[in-house]
């Protein structure tokens, strides 16, 4: 968010509806937008104003990877040629089992630059695609870090009803 821009009683009301449930149904921003009084077409035109105006980033969805079947994730780290970067991450994130994908500096102790969401049925498969996703991009240097304990599937809200 911008340390100048207002947000108005409308934006407020926006953003409540983007950070709770999503509809599921063949037009949900026209069901978001009927739920607080307005056009399709304005909550869409008001979300990429908002976006325009750097009030928010992005909407996207939370993976609750385990109510949809896929009992191991693993965060696969690389270390990826900086020249590469682009390329090997557009690549990878294009992958369906792949939910994040991001660059992070390196370290003196860390040298791996580019981390990535991997998730399957079983540790083998994560270990699988791994290795397709090195075979593609020609990047074999990676770890594998598996999670051991899930502490929090939510997301932030930043207005409340009471707001």
């Amino acid at each position: 968010m911008t340390d100048t821009a207002e947000i108005s009683a409308l934006d407020k009301k926006i953003i409540r509806l983007l950070q709770g449930e999503f509809p599921l149904v063949a037009e949900p921003y026209k069901m978001l937008a009927e739920k607080i009084g307005i056009t399709e077409e304005d909550l869409l035109a008001r979300i990429a104003s908002m976006r325009e105006e750097k009030k928010i980033r992005k909407v996207g969805a939370v993976l609750r990877h385990r109510e949809v079947g896929f009992t191991a994730n693993a965060l696969c780290v690389w270390d990826v040629p900086d020249a590469q970067m682009d390329e090997v991450a557009h690549h990878m994130a294009e992958h369906p089992r792949v939910s994040h994908c991001y660059d992070r500096n390196r370290s003196e102790d860390w040298h791996y630059n580019l981390y990535t969401m991997i998730h399957g049925y079983s540790r083998d498969e994560c270990e699988e695609i791994a290795a397709i996703l090195a075979a593609e991009t020609g990047i074999a240097d990676r770890r594998m870090l598996y999670t051991k304990h899930e502490w929090k599937k939510t997301s932030m809200k930043y207005f409340t009803e009471d707001e």
